[in-house]
Order: structure tokens, then sequence, then C-alpha cells
């Protein structure tokens, strides 16, 4: 009897079924994502779409973004799932020694390497409380494989349930025990949710009363979550520019982050600023500068959305919209580049300007209900839309 060749393909046949797992997830996460949906009480959907959020977590019309606080808790704040727990065993293969691979960052680390799979330090939510007079936001220490492990074990958890089912129908919740374990989505006090910022970036033509928006598809050979979908851009882990110390304060602010993400995704920025040496000297960063001064001109307004959770993932968002005005954005975005490390930009012509595509009922219709794309995104562009008087005032 040939043990060691029967421990090789148990081996080789539990990655190989992982694998297979993972790209059926990839191919499909849109629809997995309307599916999961279900699990959960409908009143808690966004916008009518699969984002799911308390109500405390939606402030009912836009807030400016100076009016969104943030604080800071230091130190570690446990969780109580942290993704490594058995009911998570059957998201996770078998590694070369025939134990299971401790976590999912490991496994996906190990066997479908992304290209952008870094395991830095975040701010992880804690609380969030918004009204259309402001927000408060509480952060403390996190790391982004922490999340990782709980963000796609349970995506893939929810895929191979999908495809082992037999019956076409989405699985219960009873299908699911690394779900089943984390329970309420919403709560953070469950699982470490760190948190990305999506920007809807609007080109507001005054004049002509007509606005366009710039969308993102992203490549799931690049991503480790949201792959094959289209979303907005930019969109960004709200994480230290680096682990150095002293970026978790400097770096602390939203609005650091979204001119971060604007010049990485959009501008063909790197990601490294050098602040693993010294902290980054915002004020005198020129792209920083002069959209600081068009903000205080009113030729640049942010505006914070709320946040919501993926019923697939339950990965964590925050929604926000950046409305440019023409000129500005024709400025700022003349060197749009139409590709990024995460995928492709969508509103680009064949000259290679930054043209947008049309902000109007049919593409909100077309981009949130016709095309996979990602929760967030899809309940930012409606709720974008709901309240464009809004935001397309000035």
């Amino acid at each position: 009897m040939n043990v060691a060749g029967n421990a090789d393909d148990k081996v080789t046949g539990s990655q190989q079924d992982w694998l297979r797992v993972r790209g059926f997830l990839n191919a499909h996460r849109c629809e997995l994502a309307r599916a999961a949906k279900d699990l959960y009480p409908q009143q808690w959907q966004v916008a009518g779409t699969p984002l799911l959020a308390r109500p405390e977590w939606l402030p009912g019309a836009p807030v400016p973004l100076e009016e969104v606080t943030l604080s800071w808790s230091p130190g570690r704040f446990p969780c109580q799932i942290e993704g490594t727990e058995p009911a998570f065993a059957a998201a996770l293969p078998l590694s070369r020694d025939g134990a299971r691979f401790g976590s999912y960052a490991a496994a996906l680390g190990a066997l479908r390497r992304p290209a952008l799979f870094e395991d830095r330090a975040c701010y992880r939510l804690l609380e969030a409380q918004s009204t259309p007079a402001g927000a408060k936001l509480g952060f403390g220490e996190g790391r982004y494989f922490e999340a990782i492990n709980t963000v796609e074990a349970v995506a893939h958890e929810y895929a191979a349930a999908t495809l082992t089912s037999g019956t076409g129908q989405p699985p219960a919740m009873t299908a699911l025990p690394g779900r089943s374990l984390i329970g309420e989505p919403t709560d953070l006090s469950r699982r470490p949710a760190m948190v990305a910022l999506c920007t809807l970036v609007l080109r507001a033509d005054r004049h002509a009363g007509q606005a366009a928006m710039i969308l993102h598809w992203r490549d799931p050979a690049r991503v480790a979550s949201g792959g094959g979908m289209y979303q907005v851009a930019p969109v960004g882990v709200f994480q230290p520019s680096h682990d150095a110390e002293w970026n978790q304060v400097n770096d602390f602010s939203l609005w650091r982050c979204f001119v971060r993400e604007l010049a990485e995704e959009l501008l063909g920025g790197g990601e490294d600023y050098h602040s693993g040496t010294e902290p980054i000297d915002y004020e005198r960063w020129p792209l920083q500068a002069s959209l600081s001064a068009a903000r205080r001109a009113g030729r640049l307004r942010v505006y914070w959305l709320g946040l919501g959770a993926d019923p697939l993932t339950l990965a964590t968002d925050m929604l926000s919209v950046a409305v440019f005005d023409a000129d500005l954005f024709d400025a700022t975005f003349s060197g749009l580049v139409r590709a990024n490390a995460e995928g492709h930009i969508v509103g680009v012509d064949a000259a290679g300007a930054a043209v947008g595509v049309a902000f109007g009922a049919p593409n909100i219709e077309r981009f949130t209900a016709a095309e996979p794309m990602q929760p967030a995104g899809a309940a930012l562009l409606r709720i974008a839309w709901e309240h464009r008087d809004i935001l397309l005032a000035g």
C-alpha cells in the first residue's frame, strides 16, 4: 500500500477542489451576492441593492466630508470571530504537510496569490453613527489579512455550498457554519472589520446641466476581493501608507486617503510614498494642495453617504462622492490612466481623454441592475442619483 502516494493524492485533490471553488467564486461574485442577500432581512438592504446596513449607518442625506468625525482607540481589540475557528475548516484546503492551512489568507497566498496581496496595517472600524448633520466613526488597529480570513472565507464557503447543493437553489444558513458563527453581518464586534473608502467621482458641467462618472472594472487575477465586477473609482482600504508608526496618525484622514487613492488608481501613481522613512508632507504635495484649494473655493465638493456590508463577503465599505467642476475635472484627469494595478478604467475615450460615463438614469439602471457591479458601488450610484439635486447644486 502506497501510503505516501495516497496522502499526496488527498492533498492534491483538496487543493484542486479549493481552486475550482475559488474560480467559480471569482466568475460569479455578482450572482452569488444577489443570492446571498436573501439570507438576511430585506429591510437591511440599501436602496434596493444587495448591500446591507444598519439604520444608523445611513445619514439620509449627503453629509459634507468635513462633518465626518474620526476617533481613535489605541491598542488592539479582540474579535469574537477571527476566521481560524473549526467552523471555517471547509473553506481551507490541505497544505503540503497534510494539515489544513491555518487561515484563508495563507491558502490564498500559497495557491492563487493575487498580484496585490500584502498584510499591511489597517484602520479597523469599531463603531459608526451618522445623521444628516454629520457622522462619527471610531477606529482601532487592524491588519489586512485579518479581514481576508473572514470575508473571503465566508464567500468561498457560500460558493462551495452553491456548487454542491445540486438543487439549483441558494444554500440555507444551516449549510454555512462559518457564516452562521459570525451571525449578524453588521455587528462590528463579531469580526475584524477593515473598511474600504469607495468614492464616486463626478464631473459636473453646470452650464450644460450634465454630469459624468468614472467607473472601474476589477481584475480577479490582480485583486483578492471583488474581482470580475464593476466598481466606482477610486476605492481603497482605509489604512496608513506604510506600517511605520508615525503614519498611523499622519494618514488617519478620509480626505488624505481619498487623495492617495486618486493618485494611485486614476493617475497612475505608485503606492510607495517613502513614508517608511518619514511621514508624507501632505501640505507640500502638489495634488493634495491643489485639491484642498479647490475644496475651499467650492470647485470640489466631497460628501459622505454612509456605509454598508457586502452580503456575500460581509466586507464593509464607506460610500462617498467627490463632485468636480468640469474645468477642475478636466485639468485633474488630463492624465487619467486606461488601466491600473487592479483593473481598467471605464470612461476613457480612444484618444485617452477622461470623458466619463454619463451620470443619468439609463446608466444608473444599467450598472446597478444589468451589469456585474459590487453591492457597495451599486448602492452608492443609487443613493447619489437619489440626491443628485444636492450633489450637483454646487
